[in-house]
């Protein structure tokens, strides 16, 4: 810890501060690695393009990511053998071509048959040339997870935008 002394207007103070380590998005936190999905789940998915399967997403050396096929909402589910603690959901979209705003809803459930509990939904606005990638990282508390499940309204407005994902990751 560094300390600083800065006296104002006549009267003496010291300042406690240390620097903050920054870690990147992409690194997972210390003590923690990536969940490999494929070993521990099976998918689902409404559609996908032949060139972007979902496992470009879901694997750690995917670099392509997901897209589907079809337009409109779209849902991938992942459905874990044995119940799963969560502790971070990485997600990274992407639109380099389109102008739309895209909702998402990352959801869970304790078992295959149960209701879904809410963990976040989202907005976001494709702008390109300037707004092309939406980097969502949460730091959650989730146990027992039997089912994990993200659903993509790629174009709020109803137009016929299709929903694509760079990457999910899990910790």
């Amino acid at each position: 810890m560094t300390k600083i002394s800065s006296i104002p207007e006549g009267k003496g103070s010291i300042v406690r501060k240390s620097k903050i380590t920054w870690i990147p998005q992409s690194a997972p936190p210390r003590d923690q690695a990536w969940k490999d999905v494929d070993r521990i789940a099976s998918v689902e998915v409404t559609s996908e393009e032949s060139d972007y399967p979902i496992e470009s997403a879901l694997l750690l050396e995917g670099k392509r990511g997901w897209r589907a096929a079809n337009p409109g909402t779209q849902t991938i589910r992942l459905i874990f053998d044995e119940p799963q603690k969560l502790r971070r959901i990485f997600l990274v979209f992407e639109d380099t071509e389109t102008c739309r705003t895209q909702e998402f809803v990352l959801r869970w459930s304790p078992d295959i048959e149960g209701s879904f509990r809410e963990i976040v939904r989202q907005q976001w606005n494709f702008n390109p040339p300037d707004s092309v990638r939406e980097t969502e990282d949460y730091a959650v508390e989730l146990s027992e997870v039997k089912v994990l499940e993200l659903v993509i309204v790629p174009e709020k407005s109803g137009g016929k935008g299709s929903a694509s994902l760079v990457s999910l990751r899990l910790a």
